[in-house]
């Protein structure tokens, strides 16, 4: 246990869903902080801008492109996701 009551193993899992965009409502700082993996489909991806492990999706760059908003394009691609965080060793 932890001070404020939380169970170990729930800080040493990764939320089930994770943005890196701010504006997102899935945005999380303090997660970010620890650097969190993402293997999708057994391959280790680093572009990920968002992942839903109960939905089964991830969202990557689609390359260079913009929308007109200066934020990239995204693709949402299916399959299975497993996050984790780097600091510690992959299940």
């Amino acid at each position: 246990m932890t001070d404020d009551k939380t169970p170990a193993t729930t800080l040493d899992t990764p939320p089930d869903r994770l943005s890196i965009d701010p504006r997102s409502p899935y945005f999380n700082a303090e997660v970010l902080q620890r650097d969190v993996g993402i293997r999708f489909k057994g391959v280790e991806k680093t572009n990920v801008e968002e992942y839903s492990v109960s939905e089964g999706w991830v969202r990557v760059a689609a390359g260079k492109a913009l929308d007109r908003h200066g934020n990239p394009l995204t693709i949402k691609l299916t399959g299975a996701v497993e996050p984790y965080f780097k600091d510690r060793k992959p299940a």
